[in-house]
């Protein structure tokens, strides 16, 4: 069974109780007897893996440089265009 913590409203003792979930009726106070509340505490979260933080999603360096770029595409290249060019990549180039 869980372990509920309560606080007394009188004398703000607060205590655990161990008790079905089903139990709607608070607890007294084992200090004055007086009229409890159910107090929240919060829980601790742990997240792992990947994918829960603005850095996770976008990928690593690495693995972004790892990846082949896409190149432009372009006109056939002519071997001779390095030494000056040919009539016809100039006719191409509208010169």
């Amino acid at each position: 069974m869980p372990a509920y913590d309560f606080r007394c409203k009188t004398c703000r003792h607060t205590f655990e109780v161990v008790r079905a979930p089903g139990d709607t009726a608070p607890p007294e106070c084992p200090e004055c007897g007086g009229e409890t509340r159910r107090v929240f505490t919060p829980v601790g979260v742990h997240f792992k893996g990947a994918g829960f933080y603005n850095t996770d999603s976008k990928g690593t360096k690495s693995a972004q440089a790892s990846k082949p770029e896409a190149k432009p595409e372009s006109a056939p290249s002519c071997p001779a265009a390095d030494s000056g060019g040919c009539s016809g990549c100039a006719a191409a180039a509208g010169e």
